[in-house]
């Protein structure tokens, strides 16, 4: 870690694109040119440097902008999603995204990264973005960003630091990725790829035999009586296996209909719109806000526990089987999927003895644990590498 606080003793204040340059590399035909990746926004996840997925050039592509090895790929477009990766391949990627390198030999290229992800770095590429429903920033205005350069010695030392803390996230992630992929191959020995047949020969049910399928509450309708306000669920709390509970929103209803939209401990929640690959998707309440009613683009699915434990439904929806069953039913228009109550009670369920069911779900549900343990240790490293970054721009302690 950093042993002392960071002397600005040295240091000069310059401009980013004083030290940076924008790559202007092209292609216009990436496969011809033997460019087999493609790298779009949706493959940079947030506060992981390394581009872990891609697509097939093979297949096609608009996109021209060239990129390396070594190269800073930073997303303009909806700046505050904080994308930003080192390229370790090359290809082409997305307009949407700048490829960074530093412009001489005055900044180095290790540090160029860390550099992006800082606040203030991220706060003036927000600030200085245009457009409302997809706010991009430019050139010019990043190039204007004004922070404090090291010398060279002090950049030596902070990249070491910053790089081992990096390794360390690294390394963490390489190994949530293999839980996943164990997680993965659980369910598909367990349920099958294909829709309506399962390795183990269990007679599929429609799940509205095994559970109540409960609809959530519309928002905007009127009152006519004493009302109360109270958390409700959307869909944007109801992620693949888990909840996020960081912003719940209140609702308004009528008393008297608080009790037909409460959530109960055990019930499985379902997601009846959004993104295709997010339809369906299951995660069980375990009330973890006392009192909470449900939307109505997230359906409730209260089963009967002797027939159907909750978290076996849940597996199921979030494997291979379950979601095929959804995008294979689902209605959609230019960029959304929806899959209505129907479709949900009609989706078949193996009807596997409650006892198999809770004896499966032992093994199923510790990989579960240690990936979530997984990803708590890997938060953690996240915030306390990120303020060594900052401390080391601002030297702010």
């Amino acid at each position: 870690m950093l042993e002392r606080p960071v002397s600005k003793a040295g240091w000069t204040r310059v401009a980013f694109g004083d030290v940076v340059r924008l790559s202007k590399a092209r292609v216009s035909d990436p496969e011809d040119a033997g460019i087999e990746r493609v790298v779009g926004l949706e493959h940079i996840e947030p506060g992981d440097l390394r581009i872990r997925r891609w697509g097939d050039a093979g297949g096609g592509t608009t996109f021209t902008t060239l990129f390396k090895p070594g190269q800073v790929l930073f997303g303009k477009r909806r700046a505050y999603q904080r994308k930003v990766a080192v390229a370790d391949f090359e290809g082409v990627c997305s307009g949407d995204i700048y490829v960074l390198e530093p412009a001489n030999d005055r900044l180095m290229p290790e540090l160029l990264p860390f550099l992006c992800q800082t606040d203030a770095f991220f706060d003036h590429a927000v600030g200085t973005s245009a457009g409302s429903l997809s706010p991009r920033t430019n050139w010019t205005s990043l190039a204007g960003f004004e922070f404090l350069l090291p010398p060279i010695q002090e950049q030596s030392r902070l990249v070491e630091v910053y790089t081992a803390s990096n390794s360390a996230i690294e390394s963490l992630l390489d190994a949530g990725i293999e839980l996943d992929k164990l997680e993965m191959s659980l369910l598909l020995a367990k349920f099958g790829a294909k829709y309506g047949k399962n390795p183990d020969g269990y007679d599929l049910l429609p799940l509205a035999q095994l559970a109540e399928i409960r609809t959530g509450l519309a928002k905007g309708k009127p009152c006519s009586s004493e009302t109360i306000d109270l958390p409700y669920l959307s869909v944007a709390n109801v992620k693949d296996g888990s909840l996020d509970l960081s912003a719940v929103k209140d609702i308004t209803v009528e008393s008297n209909r608080v009790q037909r939209y409460s959530l109960q401990a055990g019930d499985v929640l379902m997601t009846e719109g959004g993104d295709l690959d997010k339809l369906g998707r299951g995660t069980v309440w375990q009330a973890e806000i006392p009192v909470c009613l449900h939307q109505n683009h997230v359906f409730a699915v209260r089963t009967d526990r002797s027939l159907l434990d909750p978290w076996f439904l849940a597996a199921l929806a979030r494997s291979v089987y379950g979601k095929s069953y959804f995008r294979k039913c689902a209605k959609r228009s230019s960029n959304l999927a929806s899959i209505n109550k129907a479709q949900v009670s009609a989706f078949l369920v193996p009807a596997a003895p409650i006892v198999e069911q809770r004896k499966w779900l032992e093994t199923y549900q510790e990989i579960r644990r240690q990936g979530g343990q997984l990803s708590e240790r890997i938060e953690k490293l996240r915030a306390v590498t990120k303020r060594i970054v900052e401390v080391g721009f601002t030297n702010v302690i």
